[in-house]
């Protein structure tokens, strides 16, 4: 397999154009940018009384707020129940449809929930409640969110060919989750230093450190995370299809596809901020993989794929 993945990798060709749509990068953004600016909006400002009257005389000094180290230990390295982890991607998948709302199509929507909860059998995840959906909007990708919750867009959806295709698609996203990418990143980044100081006596059940992860989950989501994870998605993506029956080579195709598409197309915009180049994962998979699966006989199920309207 290691052979046919850099054989891909090496043939994809470049197209030049530009295919016209509306910047769901940006709207994608704007929206989780409006969400997490909500309080701010509406939060009373605090006055101040003028220098040297009887109340500023009267007022006690400020006093500077301390920071515990065990909670601050916790946010960084601790680890939060499958509710917590289920509310913050709750909330995180919540601004996403806010953005752009599912695919109308109940048929659509019931098959995309049926593969994908198979394909989430094969992680072995307790305590997860998985949800799938298809949102309306052409652009190319896929998302993921904490506790289980997995978009694709209509526009990827139309450029599959058969259930192994999707089922590698969302097995990438499963192990997003089950890998725990989002909450690892939350943890390691720069605005977990505030949580400490915002959590409660018992920082794993603090609304405020809830409230704080969904926000920095929203930006994630809208950024994308670092190479190493999507490439680590990518690895064992294919094995839970694999598990699943699918034809491991799903994924694959899927990633040449996309590779193949016009440099300048903008349904690829936001794809290419959130994801490493296709070729540049087909690679990595070839060399992860090497000659393990040649001998996997798994199957597309193109005749049963469901043919979005």
């Amino acid at each position: 397999m290691k052979t046919k993945l850099m054989i891909l990798a090496i043939s994809l060709v470049s197209f030049s154009g530009v295919a016209m749509g509306f910047d769901f990068g940006k709207l994608l953004e704007d929206r989780l940018n409006q969400e997490l600016n909500k309080d701010k909006k509406t939060q009373p400002a605090t006055t101040q009384p003028p220098a040297g009257s009887q109340n500023a005389a009267a007022s006690p000094p400020a006093t500077k707020q301390k920071m515990d180290v065990g909670q601050l230990g916790f946010a960084l390295f601790g680890d939060y129940s499958p509710e917590e982890e289920n509310r913050i991607g709750k909330q995180i998948s919540g601004n996403l449809l806010g953005a752009v709302p599912l695919v109308q199509d109940d048929a659509l929507q019931r098959y995309v929930n049926l593969v994908g909860n198979w394909v989430a059998m094969q992680a072995g995840r307790k305590n997860t409640t998985w949800h799938f959906g298809v949102l309306e909007t052409e652009d190319i990708n896929a998302f993921a969110a904490p506790g289980g919750y997995i978009f694709l867009t209509k526009g990827l959806y139309r450029r599959l060919n058969n259930e192994a295709e999707l089922a590698g698609v969302l097995g990438h996203e499963i192990a997003h989750v089950t890998l725990k990418h989002h909450l690892k990143v939350l943890k390691k980044s720069s605005l977990i230093g505030a949580l400490g100081q915002a959590a409660s006596s018992k920082a794993k059940g603090s609304d405020q450190v809830v409230q704080n992860l969904i926000g920095n989950g929203a930006e994630i989501m809208a950024r994308g995370l670092d190479k190493e994870a999507e490439f680590e998605a990518d690895r064992v993506g294919i094995v839970f299809a694999a598990r699943a029956g699918y034809d491991p080579w799903g994924l694959p195709n899927v990633l040449q596809d996309m590779a193949a598409l016009p440099a300048k197309d903008n349904r690829t915009s936001l794809l290419y901020k959130t994801h490493p180049h296709p070729g540049d994962r087909l690679a990595e998979l070839g060399e992860a993989v090497g000659g393990h699966l040649d001998g996997f006989e798994g199957k597309d199920l193109a005749s049963r794929f469901y043919k979005i309207r």
